[in-house]
């Protein structure tokens, strides 16, 4: 299994003590490939674990791939910015939003599904979502 890999994802897997930490263990344990993700998710993932060394390990090890460049796809990233105004997304969200589209049968391994159900790729085509079960 493969998927794009969001900042909740990433910091649940690496956090013992997050609410979210079983269920990343066990998406985890089903990879077979590196995750895709972008860089902007790799810098959340960083502040929010308050360690970038822990971050690199998983680029190192394989979990994950950098694999986009915001700069390649800026006016697509201003589009959705624009688009999706009113929920102030941040750039991490804008460039998994872009991923997606560019890797239609992967989904987004994301915590936030409040955010993730309302983007859309493309104009209306839902975004497929793994995401830790609802309360």
């Amino acid at each position: 299994m493969t998927g794009i890999a969001d900042t909740g994802f990433l910091a649940a897997f690496a956090n013992r003590r997050d609410r979210h930490h079983p269920w990343a263990l066990e998406i985890a344990s089903r990879i077979d490939r590196a995750l895709l993700t972008c860089d902007a998710v790799l810098a959340e993932t960083a502040f929010h674990l308050g360690n970038a060394s822990l971050v690199l390990a998983m680029v190192q090890e394989g979990l994950v791939l950098p694999q986009f460049q915001v700069s390649d796809h800026l006016a697509r990233i201003a589009e959705l910015a624009k688009r999706y105004a009113d929920r102030k997304p941040d750039l991490a969200d804008l460039c998994l939003i872009r991923l997606s589209e560019l890797n239609p049968s992967l989904p987004v391994i994301t915590t936030d599904v409040r955010d993730f159900r309302v983007y859309r790729r493309g104009r209306r085509e839902v975004i497929p979502l793994l995401h830790p079960p609802q309360r």
